[in-house]
């Protein structure tokens, strides 16, 4: 799948095909309580408008009323008017400020189930989506589609609709009272007013979306230098980043100023409208009221009215640019929504039991194997061997023989290309992936712990456990003494990716969480590779304690830490070069003795004997 690097994966989606993706959501099947209030917002909606064409209407009768052409009238006449009047204005605000009321719980219900569906398919989606994705980009992309939502609803909903239904009622009004020429030049003024502003709106919107593209292209710049603050500083590089960073903002800049002047020419070409509109109807009234034909109530009433639809008319120009570009935004969010998933669970797949205190420890194969990331590069080359359950079994071999791919395919995080990985016997694309995961545990090389309390990433492991819980797993990590040391104990913040720790001290956060998910299968994936000699003999310990009485993968690459496995794959170009214990491939004197004996050279440490 091919990703842009600014805009969202997916292919482009019409305006039509977002307003529909949208109205599941808003009419959401099931829920009585969001329907009704829809259906309340709407008939408040009529209510406020039928309110607002009236009030004109009620403003001449009282005008012509004291006009002192009429005659001698009871007081009454007048007063009763300006009161009618009034309570028309007040409930053409009132229903309004009603259907706001109604219509906003279920305006945020919407974004909230749109924006919480977009993140659960993000995780839904393969590591390929993610590695080729930019973490700015897409979370602006959430993050402008949750407000593109709210700003087509507010404006479509309750600003354009409600305008132009407003509009043909005045039209009708006037072409009653009057007649039809007033009703024409009325239709005639807002229907070039509306051919206008979407022919000019339309073209406009380009530039818009140059502006989001630049916009998305400086918070991607932004998020990935901060995330890589100590590289940036290792390399003395702020002032590159921060040309970098600029250079997209002076993009972002120039799009911006291009989307503000061609928008301020829009709104000429609307003033200009409306007032000529305006001013052919104020002449037809005055000639009519100086030839008689009229009142002077009438003029006022053709006035007010016109008056009265320049305000929601000069407004439609800015509620249709904004519908616009929410559509766009939303556009953006709808298609990481269409990205498909590569892997998905097969019909009717079934539940792998997880935890070591459910089930024994599962037996785990890889048979006639082949996978590549690449279709025209193959990593795994027919890929076959057994970890027998209770076992442990390391695989070992140079970088970029294919190690750690062994890990991303038991995770099901790509299948593959062909052959089978199974697990108690049955292929792993049998189980769900949920349940597949909760029964594998991993310690990586590289731990990345999330920005909050040593006890939320112990006891994210297993959400929701007690705190005797999260302790007894740290005890058996080596951890719980150490995090005690701590001025705020297991409350201490570890900070960014858990920067605030030693690469020893985040190591056996991660062997505690793993202890506290108890799964049926562990892999030790290069657990010790990055830790000095002695903080790796620290943590073989608490590995130990962690892979007792479990099926245990280690992939490696330092040899020592593999000596004590049950069997010994070594892997070379997607190949089983050999296999067999530690003796006996020392015995060989083949690829894993060289190995050895290069590793314990650089180590300048003596071999362990092989007999």
């Amino acid at each position: 799948m091919q990703t842009s690097r600014l805009a969202v994966p997916g292919a482009p989606r019409s305006n039509a095909d977002t307003i529909r993706s949208l109205l599941p959501y808003l009419w959401p099947h099931g829920d009585t309580g969001s329907r009704t209030r829809v259906v309340i917002a709407v008939v408040c909606l009529i209510l406020a408008k039928v309110a607002t064409v009236y009030v004109p209407l009620i403003y001449s009768h009282a005008v012509d009323a004291l006009s002192p052409k009429a005659g001698a009238l009871p007081l009454v006449v007048p007063a009763a008017l300006i009161v009618a009047y009034g309570l028309m204005r007040l409930a053409s605000a009132g229903f309004a400020e009603l259907r706001d009321a109604v219509f906003a719980a279920v305006q945020q219900r919407t974004v909230r189930r749109v924006a919480l569906e977009t993140f659960q398919h993000m995780h839904r989606l393969s590591l390929r989506f993610h590695l080729d994705r930019q973490t700015g980009g897409v979370s602006r992309a959430i993050e402008r589609g949750s407000a593109g939502i709210e700003q087509v609803l507010r404006f479509a909903v309750f600003n354009i609709v409600p305008t132009i239904a407003e509009l043909l009622m005045v039209t009708i009004v006037l072409w009653r009272i009057f007649d039809w020429r007033f009703a024409a030049v009325t239709l005639g003024a807002v229907v070039l007013y509306i051919a206008f502003t979407l022919s000019f709106a339309t073209w406009r919107v380009r530039f818009r979306q140059r502006m989001n593209d630049r916009d998305t292209e400086a918070q991607s710049k932004a998020v990935d230098s901060l995330l890589n603050y100590e590289t940036v500083k290792y390399f003395g590089n702020e002032a590159h980043e921060a040309r970098r960073f600029d250079e997209s903002l002076a993009a972002y800049e120039k799009a911006a100023v291009k989307s503000q002047i061609t928008l301020n020419f829009l709104n000429i070409g609307q003033a200009a409208i409306i007032s000529a509109g305006l001013a052919v109807v104020m002449l037809m009234s005055a000639h009519g009221v100086v030839t008689g034909q009229m009142s002077v109530g009438k003029f006022v009433l053709a006035n007010t009215y016109l008056m009265q639809l320049y305000q929601p008319l000069n407004f439609l120009g800015f509620a249709y640019n904004t519908i616009k570009q929410g559509l766009v935004d939303m556009e953006q969010m709808f298609r990481l929504l269409n990205v498909d998933q590569e892997v998905v669970d097969r019909p009717g797949a079934i539940d792998l039991p997880g935890h070591l205190t459910d089930r024994p420890p599962c037996e785990v194969e890889f048979r006639n194997v082949h996978f590549g990331y690449q279709p025209e590069r193959e990593i795994l080359k027919g890929i076959s061997f057994t970890v027998p359950a209770g076992h442990k079994v390391a695989v070992v071999g140079p970088t970029g023989a294919g190690k750690s791919t062994l890990s991303r395919l038991l995770f099901r995080f790509y299948d593959v290309t062909s052959g089978h990985v199974l697990i108690d016997g049955r292929d792993i694309r049998d189980y769900t992936q949920a349940s597949l995961r909760v029964a594998i545990g991993v310690v990586p090389q590289d731990t990345v712990l999330f920005n909050d309390t040593i006890r939320y990433n112990i006891a994210y492991g297993r959400p929701g456990a007690t705190q005797d819980q999260i302790e007894h797993a740290a005890r058996l990590a080596r951890v719980h003494d150490f995090v005690l040391r701590m001025p705020d104990g297991y409350d201490t913040r570890v900070g960014e990716r858990g920067l605030k720790l030693s690469g020893g001290e985040k190591q056996r956060v991660a062997i505690a969480r793993t202890i506290l998910k108890d799964p049926r299968f562990l892999i030790l994936d290069e657990a010790t590779s990055a830790l000095d000699t002695r903080t790796e003999r620290d943590i073989e310990a608490a590995l130990n304690a962690v892979s007792a009485q479990r099926t245990t993968l280690v992939i490696a690459h330092r040899l020592s830490t593999v000596v004590d496995a049950d069997q010994i794959f070594v892997l070379v170009d997607g190949h089983i070069a050999e296999r067999g214990t530690h003796r006996e491939l020392l015995a060989r004197d083949g690829t894993y003795a060289a190995m050895w004996a290069l590793q314990a050279q650089e180590e300048e440490v003596e071999p362990v004997p092989a007999g």
